[in-house]
């Protein structure tokens, strides 16, 4: 049994959907996270599915072995999701700073009260 690049990136993107699912199932990967996942196994899918399309887009962008085309896809996919990962991380870092800068102000208040009395 021989199987081509486009079969083993069907097989495993269907794999990695119901590995996404079960994460989700178990709480461990929230649902806005796995609509990337989900986008990026579905254009896999496609793109293997269905190989003139990714044959006529290769040769369109001069990419010799179209089935690099296909992991082109999922590099610049993967790229785009760790810059928006950072800028996520960025954004929770400077609620965390705040929250604990408001918890020392609250626990200074508090040691003010218990002296006063």
């Amino acid at each position: 049994m021989n199987i081509n690049i486009y079969q083993l990136a069907i097989i495993f993107s269907l794999l990695f959907i119901v590995w996404v699912l079960d994460k989700v199932r178990k709480g461990k990967l929230q649902e806005k996270y796995s609509i990337w996942w989900f986008f990026l196994a579905i254009i896999l899918i496609i793109c293997s599915a269905i190989p003139n399309v990714s044959l006529k887009i290769a040769e369109f962008l001069g990419i010799k072995y179209a089935p690099a085309f296909i992991f082109l896809i999922g590099f610049l996919f993967l790229l785009l999701y760790v810059f928006h990962l950072t800028q996520t991380i960025s954004q929770q870092n400077k609620k965390i700073i705040k929250l604990a800068e408001e918890i020392a102000i609250i626990n200074k208040k508090t040691e003010n009260i218990k002296e006063e009395k």
